[in-house]
Formats: structure tokens, sequence, C-alpha cells
């Protein structure tokens, strides 16, 4: 499992993997930032781009602020990287069995 930091903008135009943000993934999502919309947007985005179920994707910390924990299981970091097209090893905050 990797452990992944986020920086999440909700109420954005659209949905997108925004690059990096200093050591954080930017993730915009269209959905709002309430009854666990914007996270549940960033989990179905994640899974989508990585190619993997939306099960293997969770918000692990940060449920209700911009800056969260998102834990993904299923890739290495190599394939997170290539698959999102960007280096993320700035994000990953850690990884484990």
């Amino acid at each position: 499992m990797i452990q992944l930091r986020v920086k999440a903008v909700p109420n954005s135009s659209r949905d997108a993997i925004a690059g990096m943000l200093g050591d954080r993934i930017k993730i915009k999502v269209a959905a709002p930032p309430e009854e666990g919309k914007a996270n549940k947007a960033i989990r179905t985005l994640l899974a989508r781009r990585l190619a993997l179920r939306p099960a293997q994707v969770a918000i692990a910390a940060g449920h209700t602020g911009a800056e969260k924990i998102a834990s993904v299981e299923g890739v290495t970091p190599d394939q997170l990287s290539e698959r999102l097209g960007l280096d993320a090893s700035a994000a990953i905050a850690g990884t484990g069995g």
C-alpha cells in the first residue's frame, strides 16, 4: 500500500490531476467539499487514472481538509508515477504491506 499526499481543490470546473504542488499531488474535482462528495470524487479519479478498483483507493487522513493522505493498493511507486503522468515520488508519504 502507498500513502500519497494530496492537495484537494473542490468546486473546480472539471476533475483533473493538476500536477505536483510541493510535495503533494494537486487534484481538482468538480464536486463540492460537503458530505464527502469531494473525497469520493478524488477516490474515483485516482482509481480511474491508476487503473484500479475504487475500493483500492481510500482517503486515510484529512477527510475535512484540503490536505489529505490517500491510501492506494495494487500499484508500485513507479507504476503510480507512470499512470499519473508525473513524478509522484515526492508525494509518497510511505509504503506498507
